[in-house]
């Protein structure tokens, strides 16, 4: 499919439009909790839709500023002293993401297990729904889009946020997010609403909670949502105040190297948040196409210092407006584009229309996006499906990440998918013990059809426990591939470890290059069922293995 593709126009326009709605309050919420300008959360929600959403390669995913970098943001602000010479940091961060596209360091995505990636959506999906309680009940303490809320003693308060929202439940908020619900899962269970595709749910979800509380407001009832409970986006009273909300970098503080650590730092976080996303906007996509992954760190990078160049705060792939995208119909990167167009509109036009959507009502959109991405459907299917050690992973991945972050959780994640696959490559199903094994034995070793260095242990292990005097048949027939490694060690055995313990050993289908010295037997030919070695051709060789052979299971493939 070419880059721009006007085949799903409509359901692109209205899955940007939704894409929107969820976007505006995550921008001023995650500016906030990042101690930066409101108006730098539009801006870089503006460029990221836009500028990177027309060079990303990638037709799903949607950038933005993103929650992980919020504790960064913060913290950089604080030691660098000023937000312009912030703004310098996350220009050059922008150069890095560049210069590491042109390295092809996005190939690091593909080494990212399938596990990993299904246990970082689930838990990206009960975070939404978490973080989105309190504002669905009226307690607006904990910003929107701060999925990871931490205090300023960096404590992680999420779950001490929900518990105080039974305190402080606002009855106007519970009507509007039972309603905006209603309206959104009628819209996804209504034959009739089903069909109209042109209309998206969620709009009308929050044109509901606007109408519900401009009534309360009208008739003086107590269920009125105050302002403190609504999108709050900044309304400049004149062009000029209009233009000072941008800024621009302090270039004098190019030799800073608090500025350099700074922006190597965002670089690395917001480069390899990027590629989760991309990786899992991947794995939800519909028509199943794949990102070039270098491409997007470019479009990132340009994105960056576009973003910072004009006083936003540095964005990454995001994988909450990317649900949202694809839940809401989105196919190409259209949508990316016109929820960006969108944003710069709305902050121009109307302002002062944004700022009575209700809170409530965006945390309803959130919530269903959240459980199609938790949906117990998901578990019970990794359960079903997979083995032990991809279930294990997959809720490792979403414990950790619920609990910690999400770079924290993908790494603890990662360290046990990598553990399961080790021991999944070097385990063996049966062990040789030297009191069960008399000598004189004959044990057949098949190789894989390839052999990798993961395997090194596991074949080592297996001479280790060979009884003295015993015979060992290394099978290599259906082995095309032999790390060096392996070779050299199973060359080594044969040479002068077989010799010490009086081991007989015979080759069996190893290939001319693979051929090993003195003491093995070597025999290109197969083996047949009454126990002898054939030839191709069916012939007899003449040599005969004992009918007591004890069969290892074949040795794992990477």
């Amino acid at each position: 499919m070419k880059d721009f593709s006007t085949k799903y126009f409509k359901s692109d326009i209205k899955s940007g439009l939704v894409v929107f709605l969820v976007a505006l309050p995550l921008c001023l919420g995650i500016a906030l909790a990042s101690g930066a300008p409101l108006f730098s959360g539009i801006i870089s929600g503006v460029v990221a839709g836009i500028v990177v959403g027309m060079l990303s390669g990638s037709q799903l995913s949607v950038s933005g500023p993103a929650a992980g970098l919020t504790a960064i943001v913060l913290a950089a602000i604080a030691t660098l002293g000023s937000f312009e010479v912030f703004l310098l940091a996350g220009f050059l961060a922008g150069v890095i993401q560049i210069i590491l596209g042109f390295l092809k360091a996005g190939v690091l995505s593909n080494y990212l297990p399938s596990n990993v990636i299904e246990g970082m959506l689930a838990a990206i999906g009960i975070i939404i729904i978490l973080s989105q309680i309190p504002h669905a009940v009226g307690f607006d303490e904990m910003h929107e889009g701060d999925y990871f809320f931490i205090n300023a003693a960096g404590d992680h308060q999420l779950f001490v946020t929900l518990a105080n929202t039974i305190n402080f439940i606002h009855p106007g908020a519970i009507i509007v997010v039972l309603v905006s619900l209603a309206i959104l899962i009628a819209f996804l269970k209504v034959p009739f609403l089903k069909r109209l595709k042109s209309i998206p749910g969620a709009l009308i979800a929050v044109l509901a909670g606007i109408l519900i509380n401009e009534t309360f407001k009208a008739t003086g009832s107590s269920l009125v949502i105050s302002q403190d409970h609504l999108v709050s986006l900044p309304v400049p009273e004149s062009m000029t105040q209009f233009w000072s909300q941008f800024s621009l970098p302090d270039f004098t503080q190019i030799l800073n190297m608090d500025v350099w650590v700074v922006a190597i730092t965002i670089a690395a976080v917001a480069s390899i948040e990027t590629l989760l996303c991309i990786e899992a906007a991947d794995k939800l996509d519909p028509l199943k196409r794949y990102t070039n992954t270098n491409r997007e760190l470019k479009a990132q990078g340009v994105g960056n210092m576009l973003s910072c160049l004009i006083g936003g705060i540095p964005v990454t792939s995001v994988i909450v407006r990317t649900s949202a995208n694809i839940n809401s119909g989105g196919k190409t990167k259209i949508a990316a584009i016109s929820h960006g167009v969108f944003l710069l509109v709305a902050v121009l036009a109307i302002p002062f229309l944004l700022n009575k959507i209700p809170l409530a009502s965006l945390a309803a959109v959130l919530l269903v996006i959240g459980f199609k991405l938790a949906s117990p459907q998901k578990f019970i299917h990794m359960w079903q499906n997979s083995k032990k050690f991809q279930f294990i992973p997959f809720v490792v991945t979403v414990v950790a990440i619920v609990m910690t972050d999400l770079l924290v959780g993908v790494g603890i994640g990662l360290a046990v998918s990598v553990y399961f696959i080790l021991r999944g490559n070097v385990k063996l199903a049966y062990f040789f013990k030297k009191d069960k094994h008399k000598k004189g034995e004959t044990i057949n070793m098949e190789l894989a059809q390839e052999v990798s260095f993961l395997n090194k242990a596991a074949i080592k292990q297996t001479f280790a426990h060979l009884p003295e005097g015993s015979n060992i048949i290394i099978d290599a027939s259906s082995t095309v591939y032999i790390d060096h490694d392996v070779l050299q060690m199973i060359k080594e055995f044969v040479n002068e470890g077989s010799i010490e313990r009086n081991i007989s050993v015979i080759l069996l289908g190893f290939r001319k290059e693979y051929r090993m010295e003195n003491s093995a037997t070597h025999v290109t030919s197969a083996m047949s069922d009454n126990g002898e070695l054939v030839s191709p051709n069916g012939v007899s060789n003449g040599t005969k293995v004992p009918s007591n052979i004890l069969k290892v299971r074949e040795l794992a493939t990477v």
